[in-house]
């Protein structure tokens, strides 16, 4: 088997395995645990944070999931590209995607956890 070909697998199945993992947490099926979802202090101490947070966190690790494949894919058919530049462009890809998964996922613990704290209106 060509080395692109087993590259193509690995991110395949990469890619997979971040939408397997996504769809409990979409679905909130998986309840606050020391292995498993975005896991952070006030996610952990709090059910009523550690859900909706787990929830879009996870609809943005099926997305990631769901642009390796495509990008991985993709690239696979492009003739004569070089396997470096496949490696490192559907790798990149992954990482980046992660990484502003991660932003958006703190942005939106931040203020999910910033509604709670204000206190409401009294209706003055």
């Amino acid at each position: 088997m060509k080395p692109m070909t087993l590259l193509l697998i690995l991110f395949l199945v990469s890619g997979a395995g971040l939408i397997g993992i996504s769809i409990p947490l979409t679905q909130g099926r998986v309840g606050p645990n020391r292995w498993y979802g975005f896991r952070v202090r006030s996610t952990l101490e709090d059910p009523k944070v550690w859900y909706p947070v787990n929830r879009y966190a996870g609809r943005r690790l099926l997305v990631v999931g769901f642009v390796e494949c495509v990008v991985a894919t993709t690239l696979y058919f492009i003739p004569g590209l070089d396997i470096d530049v496949y490696a490192w462009t559907v790798g990149g890809v992954v990482i980046a995607g992660v990484m502003i998964s991660l932003v958006q996922s703190l942005r939106y613990l931040d203020q999910l956890t910033k509604e709670k704290r204000q206190p409401r209106d009294q209706g003055a």
